[in-house]
């Protein structure tokens, strides 16, 4: 993560910052379930069965492999240009290889070259003939910062700065979604390009050059979307951060959708921060006008420090943040049109977000209405308005709602909006199933409303 920009955004908020493949089972797998789908529809269990043990590719003890060979010290800290640099690139693209991607980079490889440095980029040509000319980009740079200097670490200097967390742990996470993608039983529609950004700690160097210079082996496609993977290495109490979910409408929606997949198995609490900045290689996607998500497990003291080794990193925590980013991809390039990116989230913040989160107050007993529900509805996700307040003693707090969750279907029924969601609520007899997001996981709770004695 881009360590000047970073800096800027962080200090003195909330954290502390101080001073081999096997072609065989996929080709048996992909014509099982065109097997499947052909015979009858109500073999779909089977597809996602199959989908299912795509997922349980990615392990742990793959990404502990990854990890550790790129945060030794043999690599010199991974700094963009430099010899460890491209031994750490070296080592990516030898791991692409015993995969079935086509590389896309300069001249049939998988480089592309710009200012000494190395992008690395590896395609999975998507199955319809149409959409395949729309690409995902699922990107983690690879650099780090060498042995560290005034300009990009917080020191002590002249030591190998491995950057196990920043961000080893994302292309670790990466390589293991690529060789679950090779596993899938079938192409996603869509082409999904696999990134490894060089640059990123010299100032997003890499992700800028891919999106002014297209490589040929790139030529008639259009970028949709993009995922980054920065410092997923820390997850603690399984609380992932999720960026950008703000630059298309519905996009927490789908985050949260792929989360609460039983394929996916990801299970995380989603804390979803709306500001934008230009500390990770999210940021030129955005620029771009191109939506974009940041998976990230949050800043802690050894940030841009020798200290940020390998035996601090949560390894079993990068398999379900790889699991979601799976899901998340495949339900992406499946989708029937790709989503249009939302100017308005380059005015929105955190700050906007507190505001739309705040309490509302507590009305006169004869406005409370019959639940004891308060909601505002939010532009970005009209389908999931935000509880924001719920009435002491009433059936919303003895059913377990609180403040902050989102409403997102009433008795097993979605809506389009906040009043369709009211008045459902309101045409509810005495007992009402309640559907809500909290923190990214799904939650049926049970409202009671008193009887009326005549």
């Amino acid at each position: 993560m881009d360590f000047e920009k970073t800096r800027s955004l962080y200090s003195g908020r909330h954290y502390p910052v101080p001073q081999g493949a096997r072609p065989s089972m996929r080709s048996f797998a992909r014509i099982l379930l065109g097997t499947c789908l052909a015979v009858s529809p109500t073999l779909t269990a089977v597809a996602a069965e199959l989908m299912s043990a795509a997922h349980a590719t990615i392990h742990a003890a793959e990404a502990a492999h990854h990890v550790n060979t790129l945060a030794d010290d043999a690599f010199e800290g991974r700094e963009g240009g430099t010899r460890g640099g491209r031994a750490a690139g070296s080592y990516v693209v030898e791991q692409l290889q015993k995969l079935g991607f086509e590389p896309a980079g300069d001249g049939g490889s998988f480089f592309q070259s710009f200012g000494g440095m190395r992008n690395i980029l590896a395609l999975l040509r998507g199955g319809d003939p149409e959409l395949s000319r729309q690409l995902i980009v699922v990107g983690a740079h690879y650099d780090h910062v060498g042995y560290g200097n005034a300009a990009n670490s917080y020191g002590p200097f002249g030591y190998v700065h491995n950057g196990a967390d920043d961000n080893a742990s994302g292309v670790a996470g990466l390589l293991e979604v690529a060789a679950a993608l090779e596993h899938l039983p079938r192409r996603p529609k869509r082409s999904i390009l696999i990134a490894f950004w060089d640059g990123e700690e010299k100032g997003l160097l890499g992700s800028y050059h891919f999106l002014r210079v297209k490589p040929a082996a790139l030529a008639g496609t259009q970028t949709v979307f993009s995922i980054n993977l920065d410092m997923i290495g820390r997850l603690r109490d399984r609380r992932l951060e999720v960026y950008g979910s703000r630059t298309s409408p519905a996009l927490r929606a789908a985050v949260v959708q792929a989360n609460n997949d039983p394929a996916v198995r990801a299970g995380l609490e989603l804390a979803f921060d709306w500001d934008i900045a230009d500390d990770s290689d999210h940021y030129p996607f955005i620029a771009a006008g191109i939506p974009t998500v940041m998976f990230h497990t949050g800043l802690h003291d050894q940030y841009h420090r020798p200290s940020d080794d390998v035996h601090l990193v949560n390894i079993d925590g990068i398999e379900p943040v790889a699991r979601l980013t799976l899901g998340f991809v495949t339900m992406l390039a499946d989708e029937p049109a790709p989503r249009p990116f939302r100017q308005q989230c380059r005015a929105e913040s955190n700050a906007t977000k507190r505001a739309l989160e705040a309490p509302a107050p507590e009305p006169v007993a004869a406005n409370r209405g019959r639940w004891g529900i308060g909601s505002r509805p939010d532009s970005c996700e009209p389908a999931a308005p935000v509880v924001v307040r719920v009435s002491p003693g009433s059936p919303a707090a003895n059913g377990g709602l609180l403040p902050g969750d989102r409403l997102i279907a009433i008795d097993g029924a979605a809506a389009a909006n906040q009043e369709e969601l009211l008045a459902r609520l309101k045409a509810a007899g005495n007992t009402v199933s309640v559907d809500v997001d909290r923190r990214g996981s799904y939650l049926r709770l049970t409202l009671t409303a008193p009887t009326t004695r005549p």
